[in-house]
């Protein structure tokens, strides 16, 4: 079966993994810098990044063990943020080709980022190990090194503009929330739900002592079991996704 599929090679999947590493580079740089603004040191920030390849993942398991949070809090917070990858990793593979043995599923397994599994599952025909390697290839250099960068410029830099620097990640995240509540209400309602509960969290003198970690679990979990109960996915919706 896989012989039929020889047009999705290593170089195919380095070409449509380049802008998608482009795109990572300056993501992974401001959590270098963020990382930095937190004491950690520069070759650690870098295996954190060689290791997990999670922007929102990296940056919650940042905030928790600079809170001196505990491994039930990082395993918890992991498990709910990254839960989609389940999802993703079970089609993604349905899209795979004989070339999948075993051992290849296990070890491209920690490559699926939303960018990389959207690229592999549009692809009409299956994949092949070669070409989802290729696929993954810039994106995972293109995250370390930016990781490297910005926490190195969070070293020598003046510690006014690593400051500045540490906006960038939040901005980014801030840029990916926008655009899709704009056009789906249930998308929007999700945002500022846990948003609020977030504030809650932070003000309220009877929540204060919940670590961070356990805050961002028990957010998410509420606002989207509420979001999933007042905003259903419609039918058409489920059979066109």
């Amino acid at each position: 079966m896989s012989n039929c599929f020889s047009n999705l090679k290593f170089k195919n999947g380095v070409k449509d993994g380049l802008p998608i590493g482009l795109g990572y580079f300056p993501v992974a740089f401001a959590f270098g810098v963020q990382a930095s603004i937190l004491g950690v040191p520069i070759l650690i920030s870098l295996l954190i990044s060689m290791t997990n390849l999670t922007s929102a993942g990296q940056l919650a398991g940042l905030t928790i063990v600079a809170t001196m949070g505990s491994f039930i809090e990082i395993i918890a917070t992991q498990l709910v943020i990254n839960s989609r990858y389940f999802l993703m990793s079970t089609m993604l593979s349905q899209k795979t080709d004989d070339s999948f043995t075993f051992k290849h599923r296990l070890l491209t397994s920690t490559f699926i980022t939303d960018e990389i599994f959207a690229i592999a599952v549009s692809k009409p025909n299956n994949i092949s190990k070669n070409y989802f390697y290729g696929l993954a290839l810039l994106p995972y250099i293109g995250w370390a090194l930016g990781t490297l960068f910005g926490a190195t410029a969070g070293n020598l830099l003046p510690q006014s503009v690593v400051y500045a620097l540490g906006i960038a990640l939040y901005a980014m995240f801030i840029a990916i929330i926008i655009p899709p509540s704009t056009k789906n209400l249930g998308v929007l309602f999700a945002v500022l739900l846990s948003a609020g509960i977030s504030c809650l969290f932070y003000y309220l003198p009877i929540l204060k002592s919940v670590s961070s970690g356990f805050a961002i679990i028990i957010s998410a979990i509420l606002s989207a079991g509420v979001i999933a109960y007042f905003f259903p996915v419609k039918k058409e919706e489920r059979d066109n996704a």
